[in-house]
């Protein structure tokens, strides 16, 4: 009754535009045609799509043959472009948490194919003054939300930043993966834990894949037997 009651003073909004929906933290049918959801034939390690047909056999961008991934698969759920940018700059930097619940959903929708029983999920990590800045981590709101969606263990502090770097927007590929030379480490408390397990890490963007590259190496070389990445949206053409 209550819940009845709220709804007729406070009617599900699109968390886009703010028209009426059917229920919460969804998307209208006009917003929901405007976003560059990725579907079809895409990079089996980083999730940008492809031209042709999904014939079951793993295909590569020229990103990732150009430069090899230490992680193995990879899946995406935008494109990030247009509303979806905006979406997601919202998300990031105008306190738009609410956000987090239906991304989460996106990237399930699209990590599906990559995802393995008894994997651990973890963020990408902000650096403890960004943090502070920022308030939140937009990386670790969304890896709860596929944590708790696929029935996965959550290891929000599994990756540290103990050096700040500089913010790469702007930056080339050979900078940004200068910048992040050594930025990214495994926790001590999971040195131990880590070994032998598959790790999927979940950031919002990705476009060089250096920030992406850094924490996936930290968590081999700490132990980790698979390292597996999904975010958001992806900086990419479409095919």
């Amino acid at each position: 009754m209550f819940q009845s009651a709220l709804r007729l003073i406070y009617p599900p909004r699109c968390v886009s535009c703010g028209e009426m929906v059917d229920r919460d933290f969804a998307l209208c049918a006009a917003c929901w045609g405007q976003m560059d959801f990725i579907a079809g034939l895409v990079c089996d390690c980083c999730g940008t799509p492809l031209p042709g047909e999904d014939s079951g056999t793993p295909e590569y961008c020229d990103d990732c043959l150009a430069r090899p991934r230490p992680w193995s698969h990879g899946r995406a759920a935008l494109l990030y472009r247009d509303k979806a940018r905006k979406m997601v700059l919202s998300f990031k930097h105008a306190d738009r948490t609410e956000l987090a619940r239906p991304a989460a959903e996106w990237m399930l929708r699209a990590g599906r194919p990559i995802l393995t029983p008894g994997m651990v999920v973890a963020p990408v990590p902000l650096h403890r003054w960004r943090l502070l800045r920022r308030r939140y981590n937009q990386a670790a709101l969304l890896s709860a939300g596929v944590a708790e969606g696929a029935g996965f263990v959550h290891w929000p502090d599994l990756l540290i930043r103990p050096r700040k770097t500089r913010v790469q927007e702007g930056m080339g590929a050979e900078e940004r993966f200068a910048n992040l030379s050594g930025a990214i480490a495994v926790h001590p408390r999971y040195r131990e834990r880590l070994r032998g397990r598959t790790v999927l890490l979940v950031d919002d963007v990705m476009t060089s894949g250096a920030t992406l590259s850094v924490a996936a190496e930290a968590c081999l070389a700490a132990g980790a037997e698979d390292v597996r990445v999904l975010v958001l949206a992806r900086v990419a053409k479409a095919p």
